[in-house]
């Protein structure tokens, strides 16, 4: 798989996750915990993302 494949497909399970998150928020009886695991496992790919395009900009 060439970068940037893979770099579209980490942006596309960023995007997922993203949108599971905010439909986990409207239910008035969200599961926090849930939320706060979807929330890490978007940060953590954001963090590849972020590591894989070079762009070290945001950790200074």
């Amino acid at each position: 798989m060439s970068m940037q494949n893979h770099l579209n497909e980490l942006e596309r399970r960023h995007s997922a996750l993203n949108r599971e998150i905010e439909k986990e928020l409207v239910h008035p009886s969200s599961d926090e915990i849930k939320v706060a695991e979807l929330k890490r496992r978007k940060l953590l790919l954001k963090d590849e993302i972020t590591k894989l395009r070079g762009d070290d900009t945001t950790l200074h």
